[in-house]
């Protein structure tokens, strides 16, 4: 069997290669990237954490600022003033009104979402993306890409028996893992978030999935698992009967479990600090592409 291998184009001098893996899992992922043709790439510049702090911040603001102006222009539905990034109670609530308007994942049925003009549809889907982004400088600042095709049919799961066999808690660096494709929270937000505005059909753990992908570029450390799991048995402790009564009854159940599921490996040829310094100066996807021929070598 040939190798297949990913390529991202950045810009017009640059490409990240990936070996793709002869797994199950990659199967089912392939069969939704060859589905994806017509349908756009959302946000070329989905790349977190590759500037200082303050240009991330700065980025940050400014997106969710221009999304909450947009929709209030509209009709002034987002009650509270945006603070800062750093205000997750704040965060919260704008998560809120997204899902509220626009509904979970494929229920864009809302008389709201349905009635207000395209520019405004856009501005409310790019408020859940500009909320990730907040929360994303605030808490990590781990280096990562993440490509999503606008309208491709997120309406497969991932059989549990997948899950459990391709699923990793410490994917490697270099990793390109299919994206969360619901529109919710799973047990990992909802611990780390305390959320007090979320609905209890918000809660969304892991399912669907559909072409897209996050490519991670850091390690995965142990003492950073071992502190997501600590905090998510807490939160299932304290709200036990609310997870049995939707069927999980054990916190280890594969669905619950914060597990990436890798589709694919970088092959790396220059350093990991010059790597990040090279994706630093071209934040911005121009091609997307599966072959299964040798790799490209970067110029």
């Amino acid at each position: 069997m040939l190798q297949q291998y990913l390529h991202i184009d950045l810009g017009t001098d640059y490409t990240l290669d990936f070996a793709i893996h002869n797994t199950v899992l990659a199967d089912l992922w392939l069969e939704r990237m060859h589905l994806r043709h017509p349908y756009p790439l959302d946000h070329p510049d989905r790349f977190y954490n590759f500037n200082s702090l303050e240009e991330e911040i700065a980025r940050a603001e400014q997106m969710i600022r221009g999304c909450i102006d947009t929709i209030n222009a509209y009709q002034p539905i987002v009650q509270r003033p945006f603070t800062n990034v750093k205000d997750q109670d704040c965060l919260n609530y704008l998560h809120s009104i997204f899902e509220q308007y626009h509904g979970l994942l494929n229920q864009q049925t809302t008389r709201w979402w349905l009635q207000c003009p395209p520019q405004v549809k856009k501005a409310l889907a790019e408020l859940n993306l500009a909320v990730h982004r907040c929360e994303s400088v605030t808490r990590n600042r781990r280096p990562r890409l993440v490509c999503t095709w606008f309208g491709v049919p997120r309406d497969v799961t991932l059989p549990q028996e997948v899950m459990q066999a391709h699923g990793t808690l410490q994917p490697a660096f270099g990793s390109v893992c299919i994206n969360y494709a619901e529109i919710g929270k799973t047990l990992l937000e909802l611990a780390i978030d305390q959320d007090k505005y979320i609905s209890d059909e918000a809660f969304k753990p892991f399912a669907h999935y559909a072409p897209d992908f996050v490519v991670n570029f850091y390690e995965t450390t142990q003492d950073l698992v071992d502190k997501r799991l600590h905090i998510m048995k807490q939160y299932y402790q304290t709200h036990r009967d609310f997870f049995v009564s939707r069927g999980y009854t054990e916190f280890e159940h594969v669905n619950l479990l914060p597990l990436w599921f890798p589709v694919a490996q970088l092959i790396e040829q220059v350093s990991r600090d010059q790597l990040l310094q090279d994706i630093s100066q071209r934040q911005y996807v121009t091609k997307v592409y599966i072959d299964e021929t040798s790799h490209h070598s970067h110029p």
